[in-house]
């Protein structure tokens, strides 16, 4: 199902990955920059359909808490599918008169409790893992400790999981546990993805091709019973075969189609044809003009293909420059979604821009599209 079709809790708010980062990392960096001690805060549920982004958000919480604190963040991701009680509670053994038993300390709760340091434990899979360890985590979630091992006090909970109505693994959560976590839904929203594609270096083609054909992004059925099929997440995978691998898609087809199911890897393979048609990105950034595509396939391709261009040459202010004026030439709807694209290069990158009077005359003539959604 695509990412407007997917089923929904109604009881608690849904969030796209841009939104989420921005709440968590707002709330977090108050609670530390004021010295607030972070059990202060409830430990946060992520629900979401598999692929969707969970841990890549987790991911971008520690960089931006990193970014605005100035402390360096350590992430410990554990996967309680993969754990039983024991290992979180440690393994029994004598102490060192042999009277008592005690438990040797888990290595999930070696953490570094140094004042420079923010760690986020980041409790993943917490719907699939067994109930005797959703149990142990109780008191991790709440009490931040199980038995005598107890969390540093620079630790941040974060857990994460699947919904029952994805039928994946997953057992219902005790409503004893849930009633101790912050629940959030992560959806899926395309211009929160592309925002995050083009500066993570996400291939051009997938990044060209979902531009064109958005609903493509997520085509996850609960119902079905496909291995593969198109995430967030799988479409990462396709993007790192085509940058790392080969970039030749038909060359590729059988690896992508792994990924993502043969469906969308068809209609992928078949919309990348349109390369071998577009002018030559190198001219338009070394001021040359060559003559516009006139289908709308190409013009999403070439706009992808001038983005991740930029992207790579993002301080070369002239050659950014040469292709703006080359936007000039496009139909006003393309040169917004080119330049709304050069926006996302990288964080406040838009304030370099406004450094080409190019930019500051399209803005100022066409800025009003930026609101539309294009």
């Amino acid at each position: 199902m695509s990412g407007k079709e997917q089923i929904k809790n109604a009881n608690i708010p849904q969030m796209n990955i841009n939104r989420l980062v921005d709440e968590l990392t707002t709330a977090y960096c108050n609670i530390i920059n004021a010295n607030v001690p972070i059990r202060k805060f409830p430990s946060v549920m992520l629900w979401g359909a598999p692929g969707v982004g969970k841990s890549q958000a987790v991911r971008q919480i520690g960089k931006e808490i990193e970014s605005q604190t100035g402390k360096k963040v350590h992430i410990t991701d554990v996967r309680l599918l993969l754990f039983n009680p024991i290992d979180l509670r440690g393994i029994p053994t004598s102490n060192a008169d042999k009277t008592l038993a005690v438990w040797l300390k888990p290595q999930i709760f070696q953490m570094d409790e140094s004042d420079s340091i923010v760690n986020i434990l980041f409790l993943d899979e917490i719907s699939a893992a067994p109930q005797s360890v959703q149990a142990a985590a109780y008191q991790i979630t709440l009490d931040r400790a199980v038995g005598e091992h107890k969390l540093p006090e620079n630790c941040i909970v974060i857990a994460a999981g699947n919904r029952t109505t994805d039928k994946s693994v997953a057992f219902k959560m005790p409503k004893a546990l849930a009633n101790r976590l912050l629940h959030i839904e992560v959806e899926v929203s395309f211009n929160s993805w592309k925002q995050w594609a083009i500066q993570s270096g996400i291939n051009e083609k997938v990044v060209g091709f979902l531009t064109f054909n958005r609903e493509r992004l997520m085509n996850f059925d609960s119902n079905a019973d496909d291995l593969a099929f198109a995430t967030p997440r799988s479409w990462e995978m396709v993007s790192n075969i085509l940058n790392y691998v080969d970039s030749d898609v038909d060359k590729m087809y059988s690896l992508i189609a792994g990924v993502i199911g043969f469906g969308p890897a068809i209609e992928f393979r078949t919309w990348s044809k349109v390369y071998k048609d577009l002018p030559n990105i190198e001219e338009i950034f070394d001021g040359k003009q060559p003559k516009v595509p006139t289908r709308t396939d190409a013009m999403y391709a070439l706009c992808a293909s001038m983005t991740a261009y930029a992207r790579e040459y993002r301080d070369d202010m002239k050659r950014i420059a040469n292709s703006i004026i080359y936007a000039q030439q496009m139909a006003p709807d393309f040169s917004t979604v080119l330049l709304k694209d050069y926006m996302y290069i990288e964080k406040d990158y838009r304030k370099k821009l406004l450094n080409i009077p190019e930019f500051s005359a399209w803005l100022n003539s066409k800025g009003k599209l930026l609101n539309g959604n294009i």
